[in-house]
């Protein structure tokens, strides 16, 4: 259950729409369901904005299947991760409004009406064989309300191709910047935007390249002021830390405007 959903019980509450003891019972999951083999927090998107999301290594089937079905039974949206085309394939045969990415391995379920965001947030990646981690972040913004507009292939071996992209990059309110190899390209885009950077290295590269380790230590060492790093391959963690940011920026934005209206 979200915010919203909760804002329209208790006004059906308070017209006389709903009694007292439906009420109750819709809240009876508040604020966690226990399984027996998880615990399901239904409170999260009242209180983080976005509801708990399922990561799905480790899991069997069957568990992501049943958390996935109890998550989308309060009304919200729903999202995992890393979940393989098998597990993919079960969901939406039960769930026919369920979406799946391949590249990005992501399922997702929306089940409330998008309230896009003001500004945008720009998920830039180096290299094409980087577009699955670019794609997780995307998701995951754009299913937390924000406008996301992608610019995939411009990695610093053609800086060109980066530069041509610049005034795009730097429209946006918060840049979340996807790179393997040895990750140079956070610390180039770092120093062409007044906007936050969040890094994401990958595990893409030669033997040198450490299974990410080499990015991860050249964007934690960035020269660049403004530039964060999450850990190697999440573009989740990504693209649900810039939804915050850009969140935040709607608001001051809607703030600011309202008191020009009444100046």
């Amino acid at each position: 259950m979200n915010q919203e959903s909760l804002k329209a019980m208790l006004k059906a509450v308070q017209a006389g729409q709903l009694d007292i003891d439906s009420a109750i019972n819709k809240l009876r999951q508040l604020p966690f369901e226990t399984l027996e083999y998880a615990s399901i927090d239904h409170h999260r998107a009242i209180r983080c904005g976005m509801p708990e999301v399922i990561y799905c290594p480790g899991k069997t089937n069957e568990q992501i299947i049943k958390i996935f079905e109890r998550l989308a039974q309060q009304g919200g949206n729903v999202l995992a991760t890393r979940a393989n085309h098998d597990v993919a394939q079960q969901v939406m045969s039960l769930i026919p409004e369920v979406q799946y990415s391949q590249a990005a391995r992501a399922i997702w379920l929306r089940q409330q009406d998008p309230q896009p965001s003001n500004g945008h947030i720009a998920v830039v990646c180096a290299g094409t064989s980087d577009i699955p981690v670019a794609e997780e972040a995307r998701i995951t913004a754009e299913l937390m309300d924000q406008k996301v507009e992608s610019i995939y292939d411009v990695g610093v071996a053609g800086l060109h191709r980066l530069l041509s992209r610049c005034e795009q990059i730097q429209s946006a309110n918060v840049v979340v910047v996807v790179a393997g190899m040895e990750g140079a390209l956070a610390s180039v885009v770092g120093g062409l935007v007044a906007a936050p950077v969040i890094a994401v290295p990958t595990s893409v590269g030669y033997g040198a390249s450490f299974g990410g380790i080499a990015p991860l230590l050249t964007m934690l060492n960035s020269c660049a002021a403004g530039v964060c790093v999450v850990n190697i391959d999440n573009g989740f963690a990504a693209g649900y830390s810039a939804a915050q940011i850009n969140r935040l920026a709607g608001k001051c934005t809607d703030y600011a405007q309202s008191h020009m209206k009444q100046d």
